[in-house]
């Protein structure tokens, strides 16, 4: 074991059997980084927890991303096997269905982890090693269940780095964290057109750059009045209003005001290079998100992820691995394009260059259809388990093909496919780049840490505790534990009636375990839009009536049929590409009709687990149970969607370059339009402009010769005129000196002719120089009166719309997820006036703004 992660043992996919050659994998190929991919049930998890725990014994620290909490059993680790230890965390409905009690089910527990350890040959002391090797930590952001993170610092300029040689990573460390912080107000920013977006990123730039400390509240200050004049070329007032600012502001504030917000600012700080740090015990620190909603978690994520990265690049490059990041479920977190969430970037760019410094990322998901799997072509071991679908094992296999391309090796389809095929629980095939042999298969073995199944945050919370784990500390080295509860308290995460308010008995038809779907179905359970408690303050508010809540049921499951797609419209002439995301969600007792009751999902409010404490789950439909039903629901839903959909585009047939734009008015279109024909017609202007620029440089040169000749020929007569004049004041002098005057009356009349002609040229000058002048206003006119008719065509050209109605074709529609959704209801009784009613409330329900009638039992 000492000469890699001791993973499992080989097994024989022909003979079907488990062989005795230990699956040993050498920890420095995660340099080029891990996946794993198997169904639920396949047995991903227990792998993933193998191989955390081989990386703790080995030395190596390790960063953990928990977004449902099922890897936060490696800290259920309990040396002794005491079934006194594993008590508090069983699963009461476990115990129920093997019919014993607690102590008794707790036992059975102990006991079949010491004989699975010591089948695999493990014991207490390798239990007890592992707690020993590590510093196990859980952080849960948001949260004082485990220990709170700051993300202080995580808003301040990473130490390490400067603008003048890490330009470029700051810039995209600065989109990755001002799109998740959008993201936590529900803006989705465009880096390029959100002004939002563009506000922050120079907010931070600037400073950055002038060494500030940012922080939330600097920030907030910093929207309304911004440390800038101007945004790019334009006036920042102009380009965002400070009224529009304010309201923004305000927003932003929003997160700030949040009561649970405090968790957030306080705790420790996000600092990778101590929590990777080798120089002592390594740290394996869970980052427990399953209490986040969506866009929380995206945020944390991505935060981390830049922190990750920001680290690395001030670190010296190494060969060997000196860390790894493990991220339980990347589904959402790294989709194919063109989506591009806040953690695709620095995840693509972990993949990318991580290894140049010994950090190898381990990547698990249930659903390898929402992979980017170019970005994965990074990654050189897979480990593969049952997969739910066809479609899920194809798309892997594409996946896996492109991977040994780029490593320049063959790759035999067919041959992984049938392997696949007979995959089992805990079977994995193992491919690695780096290894020879091919792919091969293996059993994974027992894991050290009791696998109870998902922890929730007050698990979490009992955890630290009875010292556990001591806010992410030392498991070994924590204080004494305190006694152990003799069952692991469940209170509900969302708010629960208060404690005068009695219990309702379950309804009849319902049961404590969730019916089992056909296995193509994937499972979500929705996050209540409203609660009981919320339900009777709501009539109380609205009504201005004393309404009390009276008793409540635990709450019950009802089943609901979820569904997305991708949809693709598509045009050639015009060109028009458009994706949009649909999703519907149907009663089951509509099966296969989803125009009645249909109704939309965020994806934030899907969970992959219920709600904490006693639930119960009302019956499914046959239909639900058989692939060939759901088979049946899926081609329905994906021929109602092609039905359904439609979008429709303007288009004008004259302006060739003007592209139709999904999800514009026509006043719209019409404003590029006429955008598009005033460029059209300024460039023909411009042409035109230069026809007659050259007749007119002509005239010009024409005009400018003939002011020459005017100057010269002014200059020519007036010395004429001075010569005639001392010609004939020499005539007279003859004529009273008494000389002959017959020469000089001669030279006088040639002199009177020369000024003459002098005269003549004068004038001629005077006529061209008039006439050039007048032509030239006649081009200007001309020039004018042509560019006024090229303004009036583009005009009319402008106004030429034609609308296209476009559908997407079948193979444009993409099924992304079809799934069973079960929805939160309870069975209350309120106190309204004098009167008891009883009443459901539907977690499905939009929080209640108006009067919500109460169904009255018939």
């Amino acid at each position: 074991m000492s000469h890699g992660f001791y993973l499992g043992r080989r097994f024989d996919l022909k003979a079907g059997q488990l062989t005795d050659e230990p699956l040993t994998y050498d920890p420095r190929d995660l340099t080029t980084h891990g996946v794993i991919v198997g169904m639920t049930g396949s047995g991903k998890t227990g792998l993933a927890i193998d191989l955390l725990e081989e990386a703790a014994l080995a030395g190596l620290p390790a960063l953990i991303i928990d977004p449902k909490g099922d890897v936060s059993n490696l800290l259920l680790a309990f040396p002794d096997l005491r079934p006194a230890d594993f008590r508090p965390w069983v699963n009461p409905d476990d115990a129920r269905r093997a019919g014993l009690d607690l102590d008794a089910y707790a036992e059975q527990v102990a006991a079949t982890w010491r004989d699975g350890l010591a089948e695999w040959g493990l014991g207490p002391d390798d239990v007890r090693r592992l707690c020993a090797a590590a510093d196990f930590s859980v952080y849960t952001p948001g949260s004082d269940a485990g220990t709170p993170v700051s993300i202080l610092h995580s808003l301040e300029m990473p130490p390490g780095l400067s603008w003048d040689q890490d330009g470029e990573a700051l810039r995209e460390r600065i989109g990755g964290t001002v799109t998740a912080l959008l993201g936590l107000v529900g803006v989705e920013a465009d880096p390029l057109r959100s002004r939002e977006h563009i506000l922050l990123a120079n907010i931070f730039e600037h400073a950055w750059r002038a060494g500030e400390a940012l922080d939330l509240a600097r920030l907030i200050a910093y929207v309304q009045q911004p440390p800038f004049a101007r945004l790019g070329v334009v006036d920042r007032d102009q380009f965002f209003p400070p009224a529009d600012r304010l309201a923004f502001a305000l927003q932003l504030n929003g997160i700030a005001a949040a009561p649970g917000f405090q968790y957030w600012m306080t705790g420790d700080p996000l600092d990778v290079g101590a929590l990777l740090d080798t120089s002592g015990k390594p740290r394996v620190s869970v980052f427990y998100i399953a209490h986040l909603t969506d866009a929380e978690r995206m945020f944390f994520v991505a935060l981390l992820l830049n922190q990750v990265w920001g680290w690395l690049r001030s670190q010296p490059g190494t060969t060997g691995l000196r860390g790894l990041i493990y991220f339980d479920e990347v589904f959402g977190y790294l989709p194919p394009y063109p989506a591009n969430p806040p953690s695709k970037l620095p995840l693509l760019t972990l993949l990318k260059q991580a290894r140049a410094f010994g950090l190898g990322l381990v990547l698990c998901t249930q659903n390898p259809v929402d992979l980017d799997y170019k970005a994965l072509s990074n990654a050189g071991t897979w480990f593969v388990g049952r997969l739910q679908t066809e479609r899920d094992k194809a798309r892997l296999l594409d996946g896996l093909e492109s991977v040994t391309h780029e490593a320049g090796e063959g790759f035999d389809r067919a041959a992984i496919d049938r392997l696949i095929a007979g995959l089992r629980t805990r079977v994995f095939l193992l491919h690695n780049v780096h290894a020879k042999g091919g792919t091969l298969a293996f059993n994974t073995r027992w894991a050290m840490s009791y696998l109870r199944g998902p922890l929730t945050k007050d698990q979490i919370r009992t955890l630290v505790r009875e010292g556990l784990v001591r806010e992410g500390l030392v498991r070994g080295e924590a204080k004494q534990p305190a006694a152990k509860a003799t069952a692991a308290p469940p209170p509900p995460v969302l708010p629960s009636p208060p404690p005068e308010v009695a219990p309702l008995d379950a309804p009849g038809d319902t049961t404590a375990i969730a019916p089992q779907p056909a296995d193509r179905l994937s499972v979500f359970y929705l996050r209540p839009r409203v609660t009981p408690a919320e339900y009777s303050a709501a009539l109380r508010l609205n009504t201005g009536s004393p309404v009390e809540l009276v008793r409540a049921g635990a709450p019950v499951y009802r089943p609901y049929l979820y569904a997305s797609a991708r949809l693709t419209y598509q045009r050639a002439r015009p060109e028009v590409y458009h994706t949009e995301e649909v999703s519907r969600v149907a009663s089951a007792d509509r099966l296969a009709n989803w125009d009645v009751g249909q109704a939309t999902v965020a994806d934030d409010e899907l969970a992959y687990a219920p709600l904490s404490g006693e639930v119960r789950y009302a019956p499914l439909d046959r239909e639900l149970t058989t692939a060939t039903g759901v088979r049946r629901l899926e081609t329905s839903f994906k021929s109602y969607v092609q039905q359904s959909a439609g979008i429709t585009v303007f288009h004008n047939p004259r302006l060739k370059d003007l592209k139709p734009q999904v999800g514009e008015s026509r006043d719209e279109f019409l404003r590029r339009a006429d955008a598009e024909a005033d460029r059209l017609a300024e460039v023909e202007a411009v042409k035109l402009r230069a026809k007659y620029e050259t007749q007119a440089q002509r005239l010009e040169a024409k005009l400018i010769r003939e002011e020459q000749e005017l100057a010269e020929d002014r200059l020519d007569h007036d010395a004429r005129k001075r010569e005639e004049m001392f010609s004939g004041l020499e005539t007279v002098g003859h004529f009273i000196f008494g000389r002959k005057p017959l020469r000089s009356i001669s030279t006088a009349a040639t002199k009177r002719r020369m000024t003459q002609k002098a005269e003549l040229d004068v004038q001629e000058s005077e006529e061209t120089i008039t006439r050039l002048q007048a032509d030239m206003k006649t081009l200007n006119a001309e020039l004018e009166d042509e560019v006024i008719a090229i303004g009036q065509r583009y005009d009319d050209l402008a106004t030429q719309v034609d609308e296209l109605e476009l559908r997407p074709a079948r193979a444009g529609v993409e099924v992304q997820n079809f799934a069973l959704l079960w929805v939160p209801t309870w069975d209350v009784e309120l106190r309204v006036g004098d009167e008891v009613r009883p009443a459901t409330v539907d977690g499905h329900q939009a929080p209640p703004v108006e009067v919500v009638s109460i169904r009255r039992r018939q």
